[in-house]
């Protein structure tokens, strides 16, 4: 069952996602003491909810898909098929802002399911096709000499 119903609904719900996963904290502040000469820190972020990472699973599973294929499905046509494409784009910025870290290679890995390509593999897939002409004769054949040209 899918929780929207128009493409507004579907933009909502999108937008719901990404700050459903960005978690949720509230600030507290601890109580100083004059007793205690480290300084304190003014405010502490303590979370309630932690946040997650961007999944396309997860937004398919959060806008009421019931299966990925699903998703996808409406993300090939339809009204909402724009809104998708957009969304899926969301999620493979978050994996392509991973790749800049330390250990991208999960990141690296789900780029790739996600379509991206290596240059070296692209330039290797290119160098191995090739182009076969052929030359179909289509009308009179072609003469030797001006002579044998009538007019």
């Amino acid at each position: 069952m899918k929780y929207f119903y128009t493409v507004k609904q579907c933009a909502e719900r999108i937008d719901e996602y990404f700050r459903y996963i960005q978690g949720q904290y509230h600030i507290e502040k601890p109580e100083t003491t004059t007793d205690n000469k480290k300084a304190q820190p003014a405010e502490i972020i303590v979370w309630d909810r932690k946040p997650e990472p961007a999944l396309l699973t997860g937004l398919a599973l959060y806008m009421g898909f019931t299966s990925k294929e699903e998703f996808e499905k409406y993300e090939v046509k339809g009204r909402y098929k724009k809104l998708l494409r957009r969304a899926r784009l969301r999620v493979e910025l978050e994996y392509e802002k991973r790749v800049l870290q330390q250990a991208p290679t999960g990141a690296i890995f789900v780029l790739k399911t996600l379509g991206w390509t290596d240059k070296s593999a692209l330039k290797q897939s290119q160098a191995t096709k090739k182009l076969r002409i052929e030359i179909v004769d289509a009308g009179p054949a072609i003469a030797p000499s001006e002579k044998d040209v009538a007019m």
